[in-house]
C-alpha cells in the first residue's frame, strides 16, 4: 500500500524506497515458499489499488486477474531474494545483498514489460518517481536504471534496520544517510531543455466526452464533432497565433476522414482555423485481416499528407486485440465488443511533417496511448530522427480514475529520458504539455473541453539513454538472470527451507 500511494494520483514519490526497505526486510531470511507468498501478497496489495481503472473499464474477474498475472513478478522476487538471503550468498560482503535485490527486481519488471503477449509495463518503480530528482536518472539510462535506482535504495534502508536491530549503530545510521545523498546524486546530471533545431507553436486540443465507459466508443462522430469544435474556439480565442501543427488524440476521429466525407469536412474545417497541418488519431480499417490504429497528418487543403501516418506498434491485448478468444470469453464477455482487431504497424515511429514557418519538414515522434510505458519505443523515434514526442491516448474508458496521471507520469519520464518535447494529447485528460526536462507547462483535467498553445524546443541530440538505454537494459536482465542462477543453484543453508 505504500508504494501504491508513491505513485498517482496520490504521488508521495518518497514512499517508493521506503516500500521497497519493507518488502527487503520481509523477504530476508525467510523460507522461499514464504518469500513467494510474501511477494505475491505485496504484488496484490499494490496493484489491486494501482489498477483499479481496470475494474472501472471491464468490471472484477478481468481486473483482479490482471493484478494476479502482474503479481507473479514480485513473487519471483521474494522467492529469489528470501533464498539468497537465507542461503548466506553474500554473507561475507553484506552491501552486496541491496544490489542483487534491485537487480533481481528490475528483470522481473523487465519480464512482465514483455511476457506474455508483449507485456504489460504499467506500475514499474521508475513511473512512481517522475517528481523526485531520481527521475533524472533516465537521461542517464532510461526506466530501467531509474527502477534499480529505487530499489537499490529501499534496500538499503533495509539494511540499515537490521545493522540497528543488531546494535551496530555506524552502519544503522549510515544508511538514511546513503539514501538521502545517492537521492539527492542525481541533480548533478546535465538536463538540457534548450532548442536545438528551432521552435515549434503548437496548438492541441481535448475534446472531451460523457463519462460512459465502454459505451464511449459507439460514438465516433460527436468525439470528433467536440475536437474541432474545442480547436475553432481556441482559434477564435488567439486569432492572431501563428500555429505551425495541431494535436487531436488518439481516436479523436475514429472514422477514418480520408473515407468519410461528413468527417474529412470537420477534420478540414480545424485544420483552417489555423491554416496549419493537424495530427489526429483514427481507425484505418484497409487491412482485410484487422485494422490499424492510425496516427495521420491532415492538411487544410481537406486531404491528408500522402506517406504521413503512423500504425501503432504495439496493440493492447485483451483491448484491442483478443489472445487465447474462447478463454477470455469465460472472463468477461467486453471482450466479444472487438470484432475487428487492431494488428500491430511496422516502424518507425516517426511522421515528418512540412512546417512553413521553419520552411522544412519537423520529424515528430507518434506514440500512441499504451506504448508510452514501452522503452523501446520512444527510443526508437527518437533514433529516427524524432524532434519532440506526441503521445496521443484515449482515456475515455476509465473513468475518473488515476490511469491518465499515471500515463502522465510515464509521459514525464520519456521526456527525461529522451530529451524531448512532449504532448501527451487525451480525448477526455489528462492532457499535458512537457518540457524536455520533464516539467509540466500546462495540462487538462479529466472530462473537461480544453485546449492550448504552447511554443516548445525542438532537439535532435541523443541523451545517453536513447544511445544505450537497449544495451544497459539487457546488462540489466542479465545481470539478474546471474543472480537468480545464483540463488537457485546454491544449497539451502538450512534444512527446513522447504
Amino acid at each position: 500500500m505504500a508504494l501504491f500511494l508513491a505513485f498517482p494520483d496520490v504521488g508521495l514519490w518518497i514512499l517508493a524506497p521506503v516500500a521497497m526497505g519493507m518488502l527487503y526486510v520481509a523477504l530476508r531470511d525467510a523460507p522461499t515458499r514464504v518469500g513467494f507468498g510474501v511477494g505475491w501478497v505485496f504484488g496484490m496489495a499494490f496493484f489491486l489499488p494501482h489498477l483499479w481503472w481496470a475494474f472501472v473499464a471491464v468490471s472484477w474477474i478481468p481486473w483482479v486477474a490482471l493484478a494476479a498475472a502482474q503479481a507473479l513478478a514480485s513473487a519471483l522476487v521474494g522467492a529469489l531474494t528470501a533464498r539468497m538471503t537465507r542461503n548466506r550468498i553474500w554473507e561475507r560482503f553484506l552491501w552486496i545483498e541491496p544490489i542483487a535485490f534491485a537487480l533481481l527486481w528490475v528483470g522481473a519488471e523487465q519480464l512482465r514489460s514483455s511476457q506474455p503477449f508483449g507485456g504489460f509495463p504499467w506500475g514499474r518503480l521508475a513511473f512512481g518517481v517522475a517528481d523526485s530528482p531520481l527521475a533524472r536518472v533516465a537521461w542517464l539510462g532510461g526506466a530501467p536504471l531509474v527502477s534499480l535506482a529505487v530499489a537499490l535504495l529501499g534496500a538499503i534502508l533495509g539494511v540499515g534496520f537490521f545493522a540497528l536491530r543488531e546494535r551496530r549503530i555506524v552502519q544503522g545510521l549510515a544508511a538514511p544517510v546513503a539514501v538521502i545523498a545517492l537521492t539527492l546524486l542525481p541533480f548533478g546530471l546535465p538536463l538540457d531543455g534548450r532548442a536545438q533545431t528551432g521552435e515549434l507553436t503548437v496548438a492541441w486540443a481535448q475534446g472531451n466526452l460523457a463519462n460512459e465507459g465502454l459505451d464511449s466508443f459507439a460514438r465516433a462522430r460527436e468525439v470528433a464533432t467536440n475536437h474541432r469544435d474545442a480547436t475553432l474556439a481556441l482559434a477564435g480565442e488567439y486569432p492572431d497565433a501563428a500555429v505551425d501543427l495541431i494535436i487531436w488524440p488518439e481516436s479523436a476521429s475514429d472514422i477514418d476522414p480520408r473515407f468519410d466525407a461528413q468527417t474529412g469536412a470537420a477534420v478540414t474545417e480545424a485544420a483552417r482555423a489555423f491554416d496549419a497541418p493537424l495530427l489526429l488519431g483514427t481507425n484505418d480499417y484497409s487491412p482485410d485481416d484487422g485494422r490499424y490504429n492510425t496516427s495521420l497528418v491532415w492538411l487544410p487543403s481537406g486531404e491528408a499528407l500522402p506517406g504521413a501516418e503512423y500504425h501503432k506498434q504495439r496493440p493492447a491485448a485483451f483491448a484491442e486485440y483478443i489472445p487465447l478468444r474462447s478463454f477470455a470469453r469465460m472472463v468477461s464477455k467486453e471482450v466479444d465488443r472487438v470484432q475487428t482487431e487492431v494488428i500491430p504497424g511496422e516502424g518507425p515511429a516517426r511522421i515528418d511533417v512540412p512546417i512553413e514557418s521553419l520552411d522544412r519538414d519537423v520529424i515528430v515522434g507518434p506514440i500512441i496511448c499504451f506504448e508510452v510505458a514501452y522503452d523501446w519505443l520512444p527510443r526508437q523515434a527518437v533514433r529516427e530522427g524524432a524532434e519532440f514526442l506526441a503521445v496521443q491516448t484515449n482515456n475515455a474508458t476509465f473513468g475518473v480514475t488515476a490511469e491518465s496521471t499515471q500515463q502522465l507520469a510515464m509521459s514525464r519520464l520519456r521526456a527525461i529520458e529522451m530529451g524531448r518535447s512532449t504532448f501527451q494529447v487525451s480525448t477526455v485528460g489528462v492532457s499535458a504539455v512537457i518540457s524536455p526536462t520533464g516539467r509540466v507547462i500546462d495540462r487538462a483535467e479529466l472530462f473537461t473541453r480544453d485546449a492550448g498553445i504552447a511554443t516548445v524546443p525542438l532537439r535532435t541530440s541523443l541523451t545517453p539513454a536513447a544511445h544505450w538505454g537497449g544495451p544497459i537494459a539487457l546488462a540489466l536482465e542479465l545481470l539478474a538472470g546471474v543472480v537468480a542462477l545464483g540463488a537457485l543453484l546454491t544449497g539451502s543453508a538450512r534444512r527446513d527451507d522447504r
